[in-house]
C-alpha cells in the first residue's frame, strides 16, 4: 500500500483522494512562471436570437455572427400576453420603492378638469398630446389618466418612456409589451402588420418626438389610441396629424399652499404663508417648486428640534466618549426661512442638508449627465455599504423623478448642482463607473434584460469619456462598450446597442486600440445588416475586414468575410470585377486578338529578312471613350458588334495575305539573279507615337501615313542585300532595285510610319501576283534605275509589290525621306 496515498496500489487511479488531488495541480511559487495546469475557461454570454429571417448569433469575443435562417427554425406568430401577465410586467417595469421611510404620497390636486377631458378623448379612441413644462406634474396626471382607462382596450393600457427614445424604439417597445416573442425581432414589414392589430391606450411619458417621426408613430398604429406628455420645446405634430392639443399650466395660490401644507404635514405660520405667496408669484405655481420647498421646511424643522427633548433615560448626558457631541439647545438654533433665491432654486441647499451618501450619489448623477443608477450599484459606486438609503432621502427631497423604469434628477436640479460645485472630478466619477459597468455587465450572473435595463447610465457614463478628458478615459469607455454592447444586443435593446458601437468605435480610434475598432466596425456591419441597411453593412465589414487583415486576425477577419458575403447574396450577386475595358467579351468563335510588338535585337545596318505571318493589331477604346487614347499595353478584347465585324475582315485579310505568302515565297524561290524576294512581313512598331489624335476607335493600327514620298536609294556605294528566301548575296556590282542603301552617317529612325504600300496590302486583298513582275526587275548595275532619280519616284519593284523590301531595323534612306515599315 502507497504509504501516502491509502487505496489501492494500481496506478493510483482507484483512489477517489488521489483523484481529486491530482485533479488540483500545485501553483507555481514563482509568479511570474506561467501555470501550465488546467486553466479555468473565460465564460462567455453567447446568445442566438432570430432578426427577421436572419439567425444572429452574439459572439463577445470574435464578433457577432449572421446567417439565413432555416424554414424549420423560423419562430412561430407572436402571441399575445394575457391581462394577468401584462399587470406583471407593468408591475417590474415601474421604478423601485427606494429603500428607509416611505414616501410621502401627495394626491393630484386642482386637475379634476384635465383629467375629465384627457380620459374622454381616449375612450373616442383619439390621441391627445399633454404639453406642460418640467415640473408642471405631467407624470403625476398621467398616473391617474392610466388608471381611469384601464379598460378601455382589448390590450388594456402599456407605459412607455420616450425618454431617448427614436419611433422605431418605441414600435419594438409597444411589440414587446403586448406581444410574447422571446429572442425574436421581426423585421419592419412583420412588425407593422402586427401593430396594425394591436389595440392599446398607449401612456407615453417624456416624449421627444416630433414632425415627421410622431406622425410615423401614429400612422403605424391605427387601433391605438395614444396619451403623449411633452414639454414645449418638443417640435409640435405635422399638420395633417389628428393629436389634440392640452395643455398644462401651475396651480393656483390656494392650491400651491394647500400642497406645501400638505408636505410639512403641518398648518404654516404666517411668515411661511407669506413666503411661500412669494414663491408662487417666482415659480408659476409648479408643483414640483412647492414640494422641494416643503422639504426645505421639513429640513428647518428638523434642525429646530431639541435633540434632549426626548431623551428620557438621559442617554446624552451618560453618551460614551467617542461619541458625536450632542446638538445644541432649541434656543441656540434658530433657523431662519431660506431667502426666496434658494426657494427657487433649492438644490444645493436640500444637498448640504443630506448624508454623505447622499451627496456623493448627486456627484455620480451629475457625472452621468442626470442619470441615477441603480439602487444596487450605489454601493460600490459610493463606497457605502448602506448607501442604496441615499435614494430614498433624494426621492423625499424631490430631487429625483421617475423615468420608466429607474430615476433621473429632476427638472432643473443638474444645472443648479453644477453651479454649486457638484461636477468637480466629474471624469473621475465617470470612469470609476464605467470600470463598475464593464465588470458588471460582463458578469455571467447578469441578464441581458437587466442591462438594458440600466442603458441610459451606462450610455452616458461613454458620452462622458469619449471626449478623453482625463487619463485612461478611453481606454475605459473602449472596456465598456465591448462589455455592454452584446448585452444591448441580447436583451433586444437595439437603440442603445447601436450607440454603444458608435461611441466604442470613436474611442477605440482616440485610443489608438485598432483590435477594438475593428471589433466596432464588424458590429455596426452586422446590425445594419440586420436592420435592413446593405450598403451600410458592406461599409463597415470592408473595413473591419482591412483592419483585421491588417492585425492578422484570422478568425475575426473570417466572421467579416462570411457576413459580407451574406451582405452580397442578399445584395443579388457580387459586384463586376475588372475594368470597363473588361465588361464585354467577345462571342464564340471570334479570337481574342493579342498584339505583338518585337523590338530589334540586332544592329541597325544589319536587314534581317522573317518569315513571321503577319499580325493584325486592333487598337483598344480609351479610357473616356475619346481619341487619342494609348492602344498599347495590356492584352485587350474584341467588345460590340462593330469590333467583331472588324475582327472578321481581318481574319479574312489575314487569310489573303498568308496566300500571297506562298505564292510569292515561290515564285521568288525560282529567281536567277537572287533578288530580294517581296517580304510579306507587316511590322508594328513599338513606339504609340503613331496614334494621334485624329485615329478614330476602331480604326486599323497601320493607318494610311502622311507622307506619301517612298524612300529612294542616294548612295554611291552599294550594300549587299541578302533575297528574302534565304538566298546568297547579289552579284558584283549589281544593286537590287528593291534594296535600300546604308548611310553610315545618317541616324536610323525605328519609329518611322510606315509607307502607304504597306498600309494598302493590309487594308484590302491585293491582285494575284504575276510571275513578270519578279522578272522585270533590273539586275545590271548600268541600266537606269527609276528610283535614284531627283525627283524621288518610286522603283517598279516598289510600286507593283507594294513594299521596298527594307526591314524597319534597316538604316534609313540617302534621301531623308521615311523609310518603309
Amino acid at each position: 500500500m502507497d504509504p501516502i496515498h491509502r487505496g489501492s496500489e494500481e496506478f493510483g487511479h482507484d483512489s477517489k483522494d488521489f483523484a481529486d488531488e491530482a485533479g488540483r495541480r500545485r501553483p507555481s511559487r514563482d509568479p511570474l512562471t506561467p501555470d501550465f495546469g488546467q486553466q479555468t475557461p473565460q465564460q462567455v454570454r453567447m446568445v442566438t436570437l432570430v432578426a427577421g429571417d436572419l439567425t444572429l448569433t452574439v459572439n463577445p469575443v470574435d464578433g457577432s455572427e449572421v446567417e439565413p435562417c432555416p424554414p424549420g427554425e423560423r419562430p412561430a406568430a407572436p402571441v399575445r400576453r394575457a391581462p394577468a401577465e401584462r399587470t406583471a410586467r407593468a408591475r417590474a417595469a415601474a421604478p423601485p420603492v427606494p429603500p428607509g421611510p416611505p414616501v410621502l404620497q401627495l394626491p393630484l390636486l386642482r386637475r379634476e378638469e384635465e383629467r375629465e377631458r384627457l380620459t374622454r378623448l381616449l375612450a373616442r379612441g383619439r390621441s391627445v398630446r399633454l404639453t406642460g413644462p418640467a415640473g408642471s406634474g405631467r407624470t403625476a396626471l398621467l398616473d391617474a389618466v392610466a388608471a381611469d382607462c384601464a379598460d378601455f382596450a382589448p390590450d388594456g393600457v402599456i407605459r412607455l418612456s420616450g425618454h431617448k427614445r427614436t419611433a422605431t424604439d418605441l414600435l419594438y417597445a409597444l411589440f414587446d409589451a403586448v406581444h410574447d416573442a422571446p429572442q425574436y425581432r421581426p423585421d419592419r414589414a412583420v412588425l407593422l402588420e402586427t401593430l396594425r392589430s394591436t389595440g392599446a391606450v398607449v401612456v407615453l411619458d417624456d416624449l421627444e418626438l416630433g414632425g415627421a417621426a410622431l406622425d410615423e408613430l401614429l400612422d403605424a398604429t391605427p387601433e391605438c389610441a395614444f396619451l403623449f406628455s411633452a414639454t414645449p420645446e418638443i417640435a409640435a405634430p405635422g399638420a395633417d396629424s389628428a393629436l389634440e392639443e392640452v395643455f398644462l399650466t401651475g396651480l393656483d395660490r390656494a392650491t400651491s399652499l394647500d400642497l406645501l401644507r400638505r408636505v410639512v404635514e403641518r398648518q404654516l405660520t404666517e411668515e411661511e404663508a407669506n413666503w411661500a405667496g412669494d414663491l408662487w408669484f417666482e415659480s408659476e405655481g409648479l408643483p414640483l417648486r412647492f414640494v422641494q420647498a416643503g422639504a426645505l421646511l421639513r429640513q428647518r424643522d428638523r434642525l429646530r428640534t431639541d435633540a434632549g427633548a426626548y431623551d428620557e433615560y438621559g442617554y446624552l448626558e451618560n453618551r460614551p466618549a467617542d461619541a458625536p457631541p450632542a446638538p445644541a439647545a432649541a434656543e441656540e438654533s434658530d433657523v431662519p426661512l431660506p431667502s426666496l433665491g434658494e426657494g427657487a432654486a433649492p438644490a444645493a441647499l436640500l444637498a448640504s442638508r443630506l448624508s454623505d451618501a447622499a451627496r456623493e450619489t448627486l456627484r455620480f448623477a451629475v457625472a452621468l449627465g442626470g442619470e441615477v443608477p441603480h439602487q444596487a450599484h450605489l454601493p460600490a459606486l459610493v463606497g457605502d455599504t448602506h448607501a442604496d438609503a441615499a435614494l430614498g432621502e433624494l426621492a423625499g427631497c424631490g430631487l429625483l423623478s421617475p423615468s420608466g423604469s429607474r430615476y433621473r434628477l429632476a427638472a432643473g436640479v443638474p444645472a443648479q448642482l453644477t453651479a454649486a460645485g457638484y461636477e468637480d472630478g466629474a471624469a473621475d466619477r465617470a470612469r470609476t463607473a464605467a470600470q463598475h459597468y464593464a465588470w458588471w455587465t460582463g458578469h455571467p450572473s447578469v441578464t441581458p434584460e437587466r442591462a438594458a435595463a440600466e442603458a441610459d447610465a451606462i450610455i452616458a457614463a461613454l458620452g462622458r469619456l469619449v471626449p478623453g478628458e482625463g487619463a485612461g478615459g478611453t481606454s475605459a469607455a473602449v472596456l465598456l462598450a465591448r462589455s455592454a454592447a452584446p448585452a444591448f444586443a441580447a436583451g433586444l435593446h437595439w437603440g442603445a446597442w447601436e450607440r454603444a458601437l458608435r461611441i466604442g468605435q470613436e474611442a477605440g480610434r482616440l485610443a489608438g486600440e485598432v483590435a477594438e475598432e475593428a471589433y466596432f466596425h464588424h458590429e455596426l456591419g452586422v446590425l445594419a445588416l440586420c436592420t435592413g441597411h446593405p450598403d451600410r453593412a458592406r461599409a463597415e465589414l470592408e473595413t473591419a475586414i482591412s483592419m483585421r487583415g491588417a492585425l492578422a486576425d484570422k478568425s475575426g477577419a473570417v466572421a467579416g468575410r462570411r457576413a459580407l458575403a451574406l451582405v452580397e447574396d442578399r445584395a443579388g450577386g457580387g459586384a463586376t470585377g475588372g475594368d470597363g475595358a473588361f465588361a464585354a467579351s467577345p462571342p464564340l468563335g471570334v479570337p481574342a486578338v493579342v498584339p505583338v510588338s518585337m523590338t530589334s535585337a540586332f544592329a541597325d545596318t544589319a536587314v534581317v529578312p522573317r518569315q513571321e505571318p503577319m499580325t493584325v493589331r486592333v487598337p483598344s477604346p480609351a479610357a473616356g471613350g475619346g481619341k487619342g487614347a494609348a492602344r498599347g499595353g495590356p492584352l485587350a478584347l474584341i467588345g460590340g458588334a462593330r469590333r467583331n465585324l472588324v475582327a472578321a475582315g481581318a481574319g479574312v485579310l489575314l487569310a489573303g495575305v498568308l496566300g500571297t505568302v506562298v505564292t510569292l515565297g515561290l515564285t521568288s524561290s525560282s529567281d536567277p539573279q537572287g533578288g530580294a524576294g517581296t517580304s510579306t512581313e507587316q511590322e508594328v512598331p513599338d513606339d504609340d507615337s503613331i496614334y494621334d489624335s485624329d485615329v478614330e476607335v476602331g480604326e486599323p493600327a497601320d493607318g494610311p501615313s502622311t507622307s506619301e514620298a517612298p524612300s529612294g536609294s542616294a548612295s554611291s556605294s552599294a550594300s549587299v542585300t541578302p533575297s528574302a528566301t534565304g538566298s546568297g548575296s547579289a552579284p558584283a556590282g549589281g544593286v537590287s532595285p528593291s534594296a535600300t542603301s546604308s548611310a553610315p552617317d545618317t541616324p536610323s529612325s525605328p519609329g518611322s510610319p510606315s509607307s502607304p504600300r504597306a498600309t494598302e496590302s493590309s487594308e484590302k486583298p491585293p491582285a494575284s501576283p504575276s510571275p513578270d513582275r519578279s522578272a522585270t526587275a533590273p539586275s545590271d548595275s548600268s541600266s537606269p534605275d527609276p528610283g535614284d532619280s531627283g525627283t524621288g519616284s518610286p522603283s517598279p519593284s516598289q510600286t507593283e509589290s507594294g513594299d521596298d523590301g527594307s526591314d524597319p531595323v534597316s538604316a534609313p534612306s540617302g534621301a531623308g525621306s521615311p523609310s518603309g515599315a
